[in-house]
């Protein structure tokens, strides 16, 4: 699970407890002309990920960097929690695909601050 921060001048992005070992991230902050916007897909997780690296799998856990297609998305999912993508641009990573306890909060506040 994941906790979505919203500032005036960033996204922040922190992972909970074990979540932060097995994804290799602590957490991460994005600055508001890096983020395009955000969406709600709980059946993103059916799709293939890619390559892992770093980062684990699990039975339906997904934490960590995968790359596919020549592009790199940081997942964060499993869980209780429903899942959000948020899509970015001149970052290392073209998405963001993490558990959220509230998903329509998490994307209409990020939506509302995004820089499409």
């Amino acid at each position: 699970m994941n906790t979505v921060k919203i500032t005036d001048t960033e996204l922040v992005i922190e992972p909970h407890g074990l979540d932060k070992l097995l994804s290799f991230k602590s957490g991460m902050s994005l600055p508001w002309e890096h983020v395009r916007g955000a969406t709600q897909d709980d059946r993103i997780v059916e799709e293939s990920k890619g390559i892992r690296g770093p980062g684990t799998r699990l039975p339906g856990k997904y934490s960590g960097t995968f790359k596919k297609d020549g592009d790199a998305s940081f997942w964060n999912v499993g869980g209780s929690g429903s899942v959000i993508v948020v899509e970015l641009r001149d970052e290392p990573y073209v998405r963001l695909v993490l558990s959220v306890e509230d998903p329509t909060k998490a994307v209409d506040e990020i939506n509302a601050h995004a820089r499409a």
